[in-house]
């Protein structure tokens, strides 16, 4: 069946286009301007030459920060092909690579959110008779959420560093936007675990979601296909690094996979994650036990709400609550891994437009303000370790994305009670307010 676009909507996305592409332009002009090293990316341009020529990666110290390697062996055969072009060059082709894995990010933000809690009755029923123009506007706006999200306090420092953080977003949410069932849905998680292993609570969350689904509904869910590919493609991908780079894998799986402060001092304020607060808050550079005890209760409490928001039918809120709960239990999660800040805003701004209402309307606000105003910066943070000795305002200020991702899980919890509420277990029977959009994409349709 053909689907009609309203030709005011073809007229937007030109103008969408433009704008995305001006942002971008002086995006790179800025950084250009800025002169930034990419010293991530030289890093791991030193790792993959390190692999090729069977050195010793994790007695690598690279660039003149002498950073060390932390990923796994996966990771540095993953590199090799870095080695390639020269420097200049392969700081243009990073940066041009990812300001189109942001779009493509967004783009599959869009897609999870559009098709939150769709039965598969109601999937192939669109598919048939809107999915053009759905695809057609998701597009559009995908090109005028990457004209703001850029300028994102992660996704600025995930570009200036030279970060890997959108691939791996993009190969999660690749994953999670397939249609249940598919072959390889579950591969692009697995492949991301092996290459940083926080992504590996995804398949703890499709696991948890498929055994609750199996209780309630019996069958086999799909979910727990995902997390059994996921878990082999990991498994598939650690062992070709083992075979590949023995003593390293070896190196790697026994020791320094432990050490957590192999990294960098846990109290510095790039650190977002509750072992970060943790320590400033305490003004100790090892928070020990109560980092542990408070990894447990987070990481327990987040993927509750991120399974009870999948199953009742909210899988984007989700999806965005296992990977704020992924940043925040994980020993060090820097502030540019939290280019996850775009679906938590989108799903809040969503929430905001459908439901209205001041309040909700100013946590969608608060959320972008947090992850635009670079406001953890704003506290001390130069060498000597200043972050031990800070007041209550500055600690308060370099936990914005903790403070930021805690409140996101609370608006998660209540809209999965909500859904418990609002549906019923008729797999046929559409979602509360999806009658009033289904008879707009008729009409839309009749255009």
């Amino acid at each position: 069946m053909t689907v009609l676009v309203p030709v005011s909507a073809r007229r937007r996305a030109p103008l969408a286009a433009g704008v995305c592409l001006f942002s971008f332009a002086a995006f790179w002009a800025a950084q250009r301007a800025a002169d930034v090293s990419m010293i991530d990316l030289m890093v791991y341009r030193a790792e993959g030459a390190t692999a090729r020529a069977g050195g010793d990666l994790y007695a690598l110290r690279a660039t003149e920060a002498h950073l060390p390697m932390t990923y796994p062996p996966f990771a540095a055969l993953l590199f090799t092909p870095l080695t390639v072009p020269d420097a200049a060059d392969l700081r243009g082709l990073a940066t041009a690579g990812n300001l189109l894995l942001l779009v493509a990010f967004v783009r599959l933000c869009l897609r999870l959110i559009d098709e939150r809690g769709h039965t598969r009755v109601e999937r192939q029923w669109e598919h048939a008779r809107v999915e053009g123009r759905r695809g057609h506007a998701r597009v559009e706006t995908a090109l005028w959420v990457s004209a703001i999200a850029v300028w994102s306090e992660p996704v600025w420092t995930t570009l200036r560093y030279g970060q890997i953080n959108l691939l791996l977003a993009v190969l999660v949410l690749w994953d999670l936007t397939r249609r249940p069932g598919h072959r390889w849905a579950g591969a692009g998680i697995g492949v991301a675990a092996a290459i940083k292993l926080t992504p590996a609570l995804f398949v703890v969350f499709l696991l948890l979601v498929g055994v609750v689904e199996a209780v309630r509904r019996g069958g086999r869910p799909p979910a727990v296909r995902h997390a059994c590919v996921a878990t082999a493609a990991f498994l598939a991908a650690t062992l070709a690094a083992a075979v590949a780079l023995p003593d390293e894998s070896r190196r790697f799986w026994t020791r320094v996979v432990f050490e957590a402060g192999r990294a960098g001092h846990p109290e510095q304020t790039a650190n977002q994650s509750l072992r970060g607060v943790l320590a400033r808050l305490l003004h100790t550079g090892d928070p020990g036990p109560w980092w542990t005890a408070g990894a447990v209760l987070v990481c327990a409490g987040g993927l509750g709400v991120a399974v009870a928001a999948a199953v009742r039918g909210e899988r984007a809120w989700g999806v965005a609550a296992c990977a704020a709960t992924a940043l925040l239990v994980s020993p060090v999660s820097w502030s540019h891994h939290w280019v996850w800040c775009v679906p938590m805003a989108l799903l809040l701004w969503t929430r905001a437009a459908r439901r209205g209402g001041p309040v909700r309307r100013a946590a969608a606000g608060g959320l972008v303000v947090v992850f635009c105003s670079y406001a953890l910066w704003w506290v001390p943070h130069r060498p000597g370790r200043p972050e031990l000795d800070q007041s209550a305002g500055q600690m308060a200020l370099s936990a914005v994305y903790p403070l930021a991702a805690f409140g996101f899980l609370a608006v998660a919890a209540a809209v999965a009670r909500r859904g418990s509420r609002g549906r019923t277990e008729c797999p046929g029977r559409p979602l509360p307010g999806r009658a009033r959009a289904v008879a707009q994409d008729q009409a839309v349709a009749k255009e």
